[in-house]
């Protein structure tokens, strides 16, 4: 099992046994991690997991936008397909909520892991149980909304016998409003309530600024543990804005999905690449007998088309019919800019064509990296690492990995392999490469068309496209 196939990144993961049957689905915050973590150390599982992991025959894995989606993705299929391995490990686990009891005349703010159809209004749900609940304290010791923690039963009509509240911690220290003994008004109760309720529907931009000014404060005063509480705060509004798309997950597009996770995995493995190919770069080359030469480059990410990173080029340095020239032209101009602007790269680039295309386009692959200036933007960085796909600094630094797919028999063509990779007709990886390879196509000649006719008027003024 190739587990450096799978991201560092949230997504779901589902293991299946050798007749493909789905054993098992969970979410993670890191895929990779989650996932190796059932192969190493296994004397330290549950004879339930044991169990499971000797049952693996394959595992599949759906790239998440953030934690948030995948635990929702990961609920429904769960609902839908009902793994044998999640019911037997199933210990009543869920995700936590904020809850508002808006079914008391005198709301509460709490979290919860139980959504019940009560009247109350819950928030959520939240991967990190952790973040919030720091939240939710800082907001209470600092007064944000202060809302009674007790749990007393009374009402409006029925306030609390006051020998009752004056057993109350919170009565004598004057943190709650105590409404229990008319200390706050029903209406300006509410008031304190609808705020905390516009607060955890997302409108808490006001006081992510205010924390960032108090946190730069507390950092150049040298208040260095409440700069980190306050940083922590962000973060923990930061887990809460993560935008989260709610939609049915339904089997057909499952399949697609994994399909798509499958063709990636398999093109890693066939190229023998050092990390899966989530990104992948696509060249083509377009003429009509050297007339109007263009390039076009097309992006897909996790298999899908990423159309707004698509690029058009028109060849500059090359006259006449070559190929391979406008091909190392376009390649380099794409790269060196790439590298210049300290902007990331793709993890495979996709060239269409044979030996001939694929030899230039390296060519200049290598001359961008060793000629390029050093970037000339801030490096993005993650976590505060480098960016694994940043461009070198001046030169220095591994190069993408490239490959070349050749139109008659369809095989891939590697620059330090002699013999080309043939793919099984029905191979998923074989199908992702055609897709890509066929939409640069399509993009070139669609961009060659519109440079045709612009000549074509601009040679002939007195004819317009009314006349046509």
């Amino acid at each position: 099992m190739e587990l450096s196939a799978i991201p560092h990144k949230p997504g779901v993961y589902l293991m299946r046994d050798r007749a493909g049957g789905i054993l098992y689905i969970g979410k993670a915050r890191n895929l990779h991690k989650r996932v190796s973590s059932y192969f190493m150390n296994r004397a330290a599982h549950t004879p339930h997991i044991r169990a499971m992991v000797a049952a693996i025959s394959h595992v599949d894995y759906i790239p998440a936008a953030s934690e948030r989606e995948a635990l929702l993705i990961e609920q429904s299929l769960i609902n839908q397909i009902k793994p044998q391995f999640n019911v037997m490990l199933r210990d009543d686990k869920s995700y936590p909520y904020v809850k508002l009891t808006m079914n008391e005349d005198f709301p509460r703010l709490f979290l919860t892991r139980t959504v019940r159809r009560d009247g109350a209004k819950y928030f959520g749900p939240y991967p990190s149980v952790g973040y919030v609940r720091h939240l939710l304290k800082y907001l209470w010791n600092h007064r944000f909304f202060l809302l009674r923690p007790c749990e007393y039963g009374f009402s409006e009509g029925h306030p609390l016998p006051r020998q009752q509240a004056r057993q109350c911690l919170y009565y004598h220290t004057k943190e709650c409003p105590a409404p229990c003994v008319g200390r706050i008004s029903a209406k300006d109760y509410r008031k304190i309530e609808k705020e905390a309720e516009t607060f955890f529907r997302g409108d808490f931009h006001k006081l992510k600024d205010v924390w960032q000014r108090e946190m730069q404060q507390a950092s150049k005063g040298m208040d260095y543990e409440k700069a980190a509480a306050l940083r922590d705060n962000l973060a923990a509004l930061e887990h809460m804005e993560e935008r989260v798309t709610v939609r049915e997950v339904k089997m057909d597009e499952l399949e697609e999905r994994v399909g798509r996770s499958r063709a990636i995995t398999e093109l890693q493995q066939a190229l023998d690449l050092k990390k899966p190919p989530l990104r992948i770069e696509c060249f083509d080359i377009s003429h009509l007998q050297g007339m109007e030469t263009v390039a076009s480059l097309v992006v897909f990410e996790y298999g899908i088309p990423k159309k707004q990173d698509y690029r058009k080029f028109k060849i500059r340095s090359v006259a006449g019919i070559d190929d391979f020239a406008s091909m190392a032209e376009v390649v380099g101009r794409r790269y060196r800019r790439l590298i210049s602007e300290g902007k990331t790269l793709p993890d495979l680039i996709l060239i269409d064509g044979g030996k001939g295309q694929l030899r230039a386009a390296v060519g200049a692959l290598k001359k961008s990296f060793l000629k390029s200036p050093p970037p000339l933007r801030g490096r993005t960085e993650v976590g505060g690492a480098p960016h694994p796909n940043l461009p070198p600094r001046g030169g220095k630094g591994v190069m993408p990995p490239i490959t070349a797919l050749a139109k008659h028999e369809e095989e891939l063509f590697l620059p330090d392999k002699a013999e080309s990779i043939r793919l099984a007709d029905d191979s998923p990886a074989l199908h992702l490469v055609q897709h890509i390879r066929d939409e640069a196509h399509r993009f070139a000649v669609t961009f060659h068309r519109q440079r045709r006719a612009k000549h074509l008027l601009d040679s002939h003024p007195s004819v317009t496209s009314s006349d046509h």
